[in-house]
């Protein structure tokens, strides 16, 4: 029987006090702890004062790192996964991680310590309903970028995606051609950090505000009515 166990470690999406104090603790019980970006997590480690061995695992991650932590985990070693900010798995590689080690490692234990999450940070300031909703990821850069947009503007549930600062402003553009004039939206800048700001309105209102093209975003599109 495996003895192995992975840790899925949501880790702060911009403020570090929003760290719980049980991913602190299995960030100091884990024998390694695999990053997404090892500068990124190495300085949330320090402001901790905590002293791990990393190793890097991200979307370009080959077979060589894949067998390394499947070596790991089938001699019974702890391993903590953190992506940069908020939950591992959520637009990022961890759930191809998670699926790899079900099917390949029988045995391995794997359990959730969950904290910060940018989409649910958001819907819980959109002011929308939020019984139920669809969360996109971030939009594709070219092929298929209209059809996502078109999800967007006919979903029948509160819609959450993210976006970078490069394309925010064409995201909304093209949400302008799309979106019932009156159904609200909610652009969520920096969530948890020092320069916060959150614009609410129709899409017309928020193209007329001055947003600060930096930082990353999450945008909620209320549900059709």
């Amino acid at each position: 029987m495996v003895s192995g166990k992975l840790s899925i470690v949501a880790t702060p999406i911009g403020n570090l006090q929003d760290i719980t104090l049980r991913a602190i603790d299995t960030l100091r019980q884990a024998d390694v702890i695999l990053c997404e970006d090892t500068r990124v997590t190495r300085k949330m480690l320090q402001f901790f004062d905590i002293q791990k061995k990393t190793l890097s695992y991200h979307h370009h991650s080959d077979g060589k790192t894949w067998k390394a932590i499947e070596e790991l985990l089938v001699n019974g070693k702890h391993l903590a996964l953190v992506t940069d900010a908020g939950t591992p798995g959520v637009s990022d590689p961890g759930n191809e991680l998670i699926a790899r080690c079900v099917a390949h490692i029988p045995g391995v234990r794997i359990e959730p310590i969950p904290g910060p999450s940018a989409v649910v940070a958001a819907i819980s300031v959109a002011g929308f309903k939020s019984s139920s909703f669809l969360f996109l990821g971030f939009p594709p850069h070219k092929k298929r970028r209209k059809a996502f947009f078109d999800t967007v503007a006919q979903s029948p549930y509160t819609v959450v995606f993210y976006e970078s600062p490069h394309r925010i402003e064409k995201a909304l553009s093209a949400l302008s051609l799309l979106l019932d004039p009156n159904r609200k939206i909610c652009v969520c800048r920096e969530l948890t950090k020092k320069f916060e700001q959150i614009y609410r309105g129709t899409i017309s209102e928020i193209q007329q505000q001055q947003i600060t093209i930096k930082g990353e975003f999450v945008v909620v599109c209320e549900s059709i009515k």
